[in-house]
């Protein structure tokens, strides 16, 4: 698998390359932040993942690095999809929520990752607000369209299983949540224009 560097600090796998610089672009926040998109075997329950560099867990926010895992194959109970032919407005969605992950460990102390790394592995409801907050970073940085796209090619897909959808409905934004996002974010741009 060839890595390109986009950056001093980002590197991606040629295959989504463009995917990932377009994604990148809407989080300035993160231009000086170590991130490695890679391709992953496997992923349970899930088509990305961000995660701290294990080693870097316990370092400064400035020096910690992360990784965005693409797992090669989608597989969602029983039903398999080659992320090579999921549409790239996709991909960039999926890594933009990723890339939402990573601005909200970014805000978080060393100790505060190793208690969300926990709380999100046995906790329903810390599961849901994290990934809704990764979601709402996304939207922040004008990434709605894509999130928009993901969302509605996972409930609208016939192939995906009504079960995984059910999941996606529970655990984050809904479509008619990031409109309102996306509208709160417009009237807020309006009122500091006018005044």
């Amino acid at each position: 698998m060839c890595i390109i560097h986009i950056s001093e600090h980002h590197s991606a796998p040629k295959s989504v390359l463009e995917e990932a610089k377009t994604a990148l672009s809407h989080f300035p926040q993160l231009a000086n932040v170590n991130i490695d998109v890679r391709f992953k075997k496997h992923i349970r329950k899930s088509t990305m993942q961000a995660q701290p560099v294990f080693s870097d867990v316990l370092r400064q926010k400035k020096d910690r690095g992360y990784v965005i895992y693409i797992s090669k194959k989608v597989k969602i109970t029983g039903h398999e999809f080659s992320t090579k032919f999921i549409p790239s407005n996709i991909i960039i969605g999926w890594l933009g929520h990723e890339l939402g992950h990573i601005c909200d460990y970014q805000n978080r102390s060393s100790f505060g990752l190793i208690v969300f790394g926990l709380k999100y592995l046995f906790s329903g409801a810390f599961l849901r607000a994290a990934e809704r907050s990764a979601d709402t970073f996304a939207i922040s940085n004008g990434m709605h369209r894509y999130i928009l796209a993901t969302k509605n090619f996972i409930l609208d897909h016939a192939d995906i299983p009504r079960s995984y959808k059910r999941r996606i409905q529970k655990y984050y934004l809904s479509p008619e949540e990031i409109m309102m996002l996306v509208e709160e974010k417009n009237q807020e741009l309006h009122l500091s224009e006018s005044n």
